[in-house]
């Protein structure tokens, strides 16, 4: 089973700084940038929050609210730092291509926009959906992912190459979901408006449109809807 190969995020932490040290000694010029990244960071919230920042803000005023906020986030409930580990050591056990933990952290889109929707939903269930929703904003024009702050996903999520993903308001999202580019999640045209509920482990394959009141037993291997 993957929960068996999952760490704490401690443990993890110091797994992603040992593959920095070696990266850095590799490639010295790659490892100056890696000071700011990794190094400058005690913890994986810093790092993580620090990147969310990086990501997101265009200013420096910005970066630093965006930083903020994510780390208000995860220290206000450290279980969403758990959560960000086990999404990306998923994405370690699901590709193939993939043999270390640092790229995806620094790389994958896919896991930054997962992350600052972790923070959305955490600003948003708290009162500040101003702030949700601006995450939600920033992440779809800088990341092209868009995830509403209301909707619900699960730990060991992969967002593979994760370009022109869409996940609706009070969509749900089990655990070690793998969803890939050009997805849409969301409520149908049908009245009462309902969302759907995609179950543990299930695959959405690229293209994929789901609408309204879908569960996910028909949707083990998602494939695209035909036009």
């Amino acid at each position: 089973m993957m929960e068996a190969a999952i760490t704490p995020s401690e443990t993890l932490w110091q797994k992603i700084r040992d593959e920095a040290q070696r990266a850095a000694a590799a490639d010295p010029i790659f490892g100056r940038a890696l000071g700011g990244l990794i190094f400058a960071h005690d913890d994986f919230t810093g790092a993580l929050s620090d990147l969310i920042g990086r990501r997101l803000g265009d200013s420096a005023a910005e970066r630093a609210r965006f930083t903020t906020f994510s780390r208000d986030a995860f220290n206000g409930q450290p279980n969403l730092i758990e959560a960000a580990g086990r999404d990306l050591q998923a994405i370690v056990l699901r590709d193939p291509a993939i043999t270390g933990l640092l790229a995806p952290l620094l790389h994958f889109k896919g896991y930054v926009a997962l992350q600052a929707w972790r923070v959305s939903n955490w600003l948003w269930h708290h009162d500040h959906r101003d702030a949700a929703l601006l995450f939600q904003n920033e992440a779809s024009n800088v990341l092209q992912v868009s995830i509403h702050p209301a909707a619900s996903l699960g730990s060991s999520v992969y967002l593979d190459h994760a370009t022109g993903i869409v996940i609706g308001a009070d969509v749900v999202i089990g655990d070690e979901a793998t969803i890939l580019q050009n997805v849409s999640i969301g409520r149908g045209t049908e009245l009462p408006a309902r969302s759907p509920r995609i179950g543990r482990g299930v695959f959405i394959g690229s293209g994929a449109t789901i609408l309204g009141n879908v569960r996910s037993a028909i949707l083990q291997r998602s494939a695209p809807t035909p036009s």
